[in-house]
């Protein structure tokens, strides 16, 4: 078999009907020469028990032990990952579902370019197909964010491949050598932007983040933390994006350094307001104490 050796991992928690529902959408692929890792972190249900009756014959299914987030439980597959000799590592959300000829694509788009360390695809909604929720990553440095471009736009078919700025982690498939000479995932994040990191750490050492919008798969969409805007998102969006900004001040001078944490901070006091006129005071508290949680964790490295 000629096809390079491939681990796909997928993180649970308490989702073991999506994480089904996956598997079975991957049992389908055209691509053959792959192996399933299911991370449980550490699930209150029954999760880690029903997958390995479930699917354990097609999958290895890891108790990661500790409800560490989303680059401690996917850095448990990679390196399991990478002492069984796997070629790329596909990290991709337990929600999805996938198109049969998805990672075939993905794996031949390698072949543009040796210096291609991170392959991404085009990601639409599950609940409406034609509707894109992920078609390129931008990063904006003003803001220390990143943009989800061609966000809910009905898809056209593109099928232009480029290279883009930064791939979610809902689904990227990365080469094995990016590991060892950038690291694993970040894990100070917990959830969110953790992608996004790892994507600015591989751009630094040279390599290349490219976009293939044939490869296509369908995603829930915050299915695990209870939407797109959830308090739960709320607040470690807001903690990790002070983190962000703390980690990564050098890419910017100081004056747009300066520009970019004043604009964060008067546009959650507008959020704030947004939120208790909304009746939404769950997010108005989330997003103050994920403030609070980034800030100090910012201190706590001093």
């Amino acid at each position: 078999m000629n096809e390079p050796l491939i681990y796909i991992i997928l993180l649970n928690y308490n989702s073991y009907n999506d994480t089904i529902e996956c598997v079975e959408s991957l049992k389908k692929i055209e691509y053959k020469n792959y192996k399933i890792v299911i991370v449980d972190n550490k699930s209150t249900n029954d999760s880690e028990k029903i997958l390995s009756e479930s699917v354990g014959m097609y999958c290895k299914v890891i108790q990661s032990g500790v409800n560490g987030g989303f680059a401690s439980g996917n850095n448990i597959g990679i390196d399991y990952a990478i002492k069984n000799n796997a070629q790329y590592v596909l990290l991709l959300n337990n929600d999805t579902l996938v198109e049969a000829d998805f990672l075939a694509k993905m794996v031949e788009t390698f072949k543009m370019d040796d210096k291609i360390g991170i392959v991404g695809n085009q990601i639409n909604y599950f609940s409406q197909k034609n509707k894109i929720w992920f078609g390129g990553g931008q990063i904006k440095w003003d803001r220390f964010s990143g943009a989800h471009q061609n966000y809910g736009s009905i898809d056209n078919g593109d099928k232009t491949i480029r290279e883009i700025d930064f791939m979610t982690g809902c689904c990227m498939l990365i080469k094995t050598e990016v590991f060892r000479i950038v690291g694993l995932l970040p894990d100070e994040y917990f959830l969110y932007l953790e992608d996004l990191d790892f994507c600015i750490a591989v751009a630094e050492k040279g390599y290349k983040i490219i976009y293939n919008p044939s490869s296509k798969i369908y995603h829930k969409v915050s299915a695990a933390t209870g939407g797109e805007e959830s308090a739960f998102s709320v607040k470690w969006g807001n903690r990790n994006r002070i983190i962000l900004m703390n980690k990564y001040y050098y890419k910017v001078d100081k004056s747009a350094l300066i520009k970019a944490k004043a604009f964060f901070y008067v546009s959650r006091i507008a959020k704030y307001i947004k939120y208790i006129a909304n009746g939404e005071s769950d997010k108005a508290r989330a997003m103050v104490e994920g403030i609070k949680l980034g800030r100090n964790f910012i201190k706590s490295k001093i």
